[in-house]
């Protein structure tokens, strides 16, 4: 065969797509790209096209007049399939191989050959010509004379045709995390692309990216190490000892994003200048098709440092009142440098440093703002062009800005609204109906990470999926899908949210409240040996929910309670099950996959179990040393040496594992807090040990489940413990302790033969822990009281033991939850009874909160309020109450904000068919900032809580209905405190539950 040029017209007959079958799919064992449809198999099949077979891979076409980001990610394409099969594809450019079967990459429009088949209807074109980021993958039969058979890979733009070549890599076994983080590419002897056209796009958000902010010290100082410094110039004026944030660096963040779907990027700032520090970087990230922004702080594509490096130490800050002819020559110089590149410009102005334009506020400043924001747009039209409108722009309402637009401040209707988070997860506002039909439309600024108040969180992902399922699905129903923007601070750690915020993007009906579980495994199967997906899934599942429900840095010895339900013992217990989990599913993987295991899974889940038994440790240390426990020493010990322990994990992560590639991404400090700013170095100066004297003669001591007492030292109080009842079947403890250093002997005894001691004697070094429990057949019905007694040197305790076995109703006939302990705790999934209207829902977002799962409710965005008792879903929970009169209502909710400006954020409760009490659980005009205590606990607790008081006549069956009033309220956990409920974080354990089944009426 003579070759051919790859622009040159051929024609032949048409042929029909052979149809996919269920046989095919069944014999193939299809993969695919995460939310994808699978259409690459391993395993030959008849109308299959062979990728790479017996040891050859198909040669690869593509035209110079292609886009060169098209001609650089074909490269990348290159090494994926030779990485998986161990057979290089050649590249052909503008000419084709003496080969039967081809593969033709290219862009509409930008590939003669590929046109040439659109025209003569061999390659279905519908649905992505003229659309957005979309692509399409079809085999052809008799392309052209002289060939058999081309698998064409064709997109709508330069990234619809770099996404379909990455979502054949993703497929056939190249994780997009296989560099970021040491994924192994899985290796298959031929690859085979299924019949039938397989196309994906446009995407749900039209720009999807992330924002490199606080980035150091992890980030930064790994740059430093990698690529050292960037040059010194004295024009462009850059000084010495700047990271070198060069197009090494991201043209591998440009390949990532590229993998995960994503065309948007705003650059790290802190001390870097994008455009500046290395001029290939605007360049090259056009030629990959990365769409550049500045952050919501720098205006008109210039970076804050270029205008310190030029005049902070003549002018100071930028201020357009003092300098505005030479701030509008720095921005007209930064449109003309980057015009003919893909970017949206930020408008507006703040300050330097992420502060105020100037004090006095809007009322001050307003007038002042709308000129600029003029002045910049005709810089825009008469740099870039002159129709403004056709110039992609974006305000973004952060800080104090939105005190501007909720004064009346607006811009063009062009200009895409871009509203914040409160820093926290938390989005803080979206578009009205009016809003909705601006032209510019309107997006997201989220955070994964902040450096701010009311404390920094930047080390470790604590970011779980239902969460950012939870407000970003509710941005997209409500019409922010211009631009999705997530702040990822030194971006190693977050490598699991953020492509889950990015598939999100890409596809928000793929990924619901339903399937949130399923996700996960996907990913986890992906990634590592699919035996283990489910395991690992879990893992992954459990330790950002744990670090969810209280990030790190925001732990305290007295976070988790010490006494009450055994709760801080729980979370510990649970972060040693998943950490040791995690280190048996570590030593079973293939050895090729530890590395990345360890990294995404194993490490993070060490890294926080070791954290939260420090602080437990520090927590009992303080309960000990109250107690006089001669424990107390012990347990200072303790925290000393799990600091130990973190900081040896910390060295090992930078300087031993993977000889250092990842080193300094530990550099970031979690330990010592005293304010928001993170301290400089790890330390346990904010935590007081006490130690205390330990004398050399043993005494006896006794602590209970329940109270921070200890006897026979608490004169005038009675030792008792938590009631037992019938339903929940408890077991209490109680801690005999010495307060010495001799050992002791002790008894416990009790005359009540119901009364079930587990240890009757023992001898004491430190302390012991005994075990209570009722014996049920032997238990006098209805209200029980006993004692038990402790004696140890010359010592005795009486703890008074309290049980309920009411003769009505019993544990096996009870149907709903019952009361326990003076209170009836429930997870809002387990309703007894859900009831619907039309549009207006309570739905369950799986995993989402601190314990188990959530109830969100749902409607038509602009939907009149719901009115409880007639269009108002409604949750119920049967449950049986002993205790009459006064009971408080304790809803547990996601932290949500009053994210539409018309109305707060309300529910509503009853009891049986009384009057529901509407409850206001975030104002409409509530303010998110720092210094309001309210919002300052919920962003620390990521809850809300609210507390209602209701009259309950008489004991027995009672229904609690929890009513929906606004959309967009997120139920975890409801308490019905009938005087029992002791304090704890995560509230009391669900109660008793009888046989019951759910009913759905919607």
């Amino acid at each position: 065969m003579i070759p051919r040029s790859l622009n040159s017209q051929c024609r032949v007959a048409s042929t029909a797509t052979v149809a996919l079958t269920f046989f095919t799919l069944l014999v193939s064992q299809p993969t695919f790209a995460i939310g994808g449809k699978p259409y690459v198999s391993f395993e030959k099949s008849k109308e299959a096209f062979a990728l790479s077979s017996a040891g050859i891979s198909v040669p690869l076409c593509v035209s110079s007049k292609d886009y060169p980001g098209v001609l650089l990610v074909l490269k990348d394409f290159q090494n994926d399939v030779a990485s998986v099969t161990g057979a290089t594809p050649e590249i052909w450019v503008d000419s084709l191989p003496h080969s039967r079967e081809i593969v033709l990459v290219g862009t509409l429009g930008r590939c003669p050959l590929i046109d040439s088949l659109v025209r003569e209807k061999k390659v279905n074109a519908d649905g992505i010509a003229g659309a957005w980021d979309s692509f399409l993958i079809q085999g052809v039969d008799k392309p052209f004379r002289g060939l058999d058979r081309a698998l064409v890979i064709a997109g709508s733009n330069k990234r619809g045709t770099i996404y379909a070549m990455f979502d054949i890599s993703e497929s056939i076994g190249v994780s997009p995390w296989h560099w970021w983080a040491d994924v192994p590419v899985k290796h298959h002897q031929e690859i085979f692309i299924l019949p039938g056209r397989h196309s994906d796009g446009p995407p749900s958000v039209k720009y999807r990216g992330i924002f490199l902010n606080d980035e150091a010290p992890d980030l930064t100082n790994w740059i430093y190490s990698k690529f050292g410094t960037v040059p010194v110039s004295q024009n462009p004026p850059i000084p010495p000892g700047v990271a070198n944030y060069g197009h090494e660096f991201y043209t591998k963040l440009f390949e990532l994003i590229l993998r995960l779907k994503g065309n948007y990027l705003w650059p790290a700032m802190w001390n870097n200048a994008f455009n500046e520090d290395d001029t290939a970087n605007p360049r090259l990230a056009d030629e990959y098709g990365i769409v550049m922004g500045t952050s919501h702080q720098e205006p008109m594509l210039r970076a804050q440092k270029e205008w310190d490096r030029r005049y902070q130490h003549t002018l100071g800050s930028w201020n357009y009142t003092k300098e505005p002819d030479t701030l509008q020559n720095f921005w007209r110089d930064g449109i003309k440098r980057n015009k003919n590149y893909e970017s949206i410009i930020t408008i507006g102005l703040r300050g330097a440093n992420d502060t105020p334009m100037a004090p006095g506020g809007p009322e001050a400043n307003m007038s002042l703002l709308e000129k600029i924001v003029g002045v910049q747009r005709n810089i825009i039209a008469s740099e870039m062009n002159a129709d403004v409108t056709t110039v992609p722009q974006l305000w973004c309402l952060y800080k104090e800005v939105l005190d501007f637009y909720n004064a009346g401040m607006r811009v063009p209707d062009d200009v895409t609204l871009l509203w914040p988070d409160d820093n926290w997860g938390n989005i803080r506002r979206l578009p009205t109906m009016e809003e909705r039909k601006r032209s510019g439309g309107a997006g997201v600024y989220y955070h994964f990470d902040y450096h701010g108040g009311p404390r920094s969180y930047q080390w470790i992902n604590s970011n779980p999926i239902p969460k950012i399922w939870d407000q970003m699905s509710l941005a997209k129903e409500y019409g922010a899908d211009r631009i999705w923007i997530v702040n990822v601070g030194h971006f190693k750690g977050y490598e699991f949210p953020l492509e889950y915020f990015m598939n999100l993007a890409w596809d928000t009906k793929e990924w619901t409240n339903d399937n949130i579980d399923r996700y996960t495994q996907l990913w986890a199967e992906r990634e590592f040996d699919p035996k283990y997906s489910v395991q690992i899934a879990d893992i992954i599942e459990r330790y950002t929910k744990f670090n969810g429900r209280r990030k790190p840095e925001l732990l305290s010895p007295a976070t988790y309670s010490v006494v009450n339900y055994r709760e801080a013992e729980k979370v510990v217990a649970d972060y040693d099950s998943i950490a040791v989990e995690a280190e048996e599913v570590y030593r079973q993987l293939p050895a090729e996959q530890r590395d990345a295991f360890y990294e995404l899974v194993l490490f993070p889940t060490k890294a926080c179990a070791i954290v939260n038994a420090l602080y437990v440790s520090a927590g009992m240390n303080a309960l000990y040393f109250k107690q006089g426990r001669a424990s107390t020493n012990a347990e200072a010990a303790q925290t000393e040496a799990l600091f130990q322990e973190d900081t040896s994990l910390m060295g090992y992560f930078n300087r031993t594992f993977k000889d250092g590639k990842w080193d300094h991404f530990m550099d970031q400090s979690h330990l010592g807090y005293t304010s928001w700013q993170d301290p400089p170095t790890n330390s346990l100066r904010a935590i007081r040990l006490d130690v205390m004297r330990v004398p050399d003669s043993g005494a006896m001591g006794v602590a209970i489940e329940g109270s921070e007492l200890s006897w026979p030292d608490s004169t005038g109080t009675t030792a008792v413990l938590p009631e037992f009842d019938a339903f929940n079947r408890q077991t209490h403890y109680i801690d005999v302790f010495n307060r010495g250093k001799g050992p002791f002997y002790f008894r416990a005894s009790s005359k009540e033969p119901w009364i079930r001691i587990s240890d009757k004697r023992d001898s004491v070094k430190l302390q012991t822990r005994i075990w209570i429990s009722i014996d049920w057949d032997k238990a006098p019905h209805g209200r029980a009281h006993g004692t038990l007694t402790i004696d140890g040197t010359d010592r005795n305790v009486t703890v008074l033991v309290e049980s309920f076995n009411p003769t009505y109703p019993d544990a096996n006939t009870i149907r709903g939850f019952v009361e326990g302990e003076g209170y009836v705790s429930v997870e809002a999934e387990h309703y007894t009874n859900k009831t619907g209207d039309g549009t207006n829902q309570w739905i369950r977002i799986e995993d989402y909160g601190h314990t188990l799962s959530a109830m969100k409710t749902v409607s038509r965005p602009d939907a009149p309020n719901a009115t409880p008792g007639k269009d108002s879903p409604c949750l119920e929970y049967r449950m049986y109450l002993f205790d009459t009169g006064e009971v408080a209502v304790e809803g547990i909710f996601g932290a949500v904000l009053n994210f539409m400006p018309d109305r707060g954020v309300r529910y509503a409760v009853s009891f049986d068919d009384d009057t529901p009490q509407l409850v206001t659980l975030v104002p409409q005009d509530y303010s998110a900032q720092n210094g309001d205590w309210d919002w300052t606990k919920s962003v620390e607790d990521n809850a809300r809580f609210s507390r209602t008081t209701c009259t309950v006549a008489k004991p027995g069956y009672h229904t609690l209905k929890i009513w929906m009033v606004d959309p967009g309220i997120v139920l975890e956990k409801v308490v019905v405190d009938c005087g029992g409920v002791r304090p704890s974080y995560l509230g009391p354990p669900e109660s008793y539950r009888g046989l019951v089944s759910q009913t759905n009426k919607d």
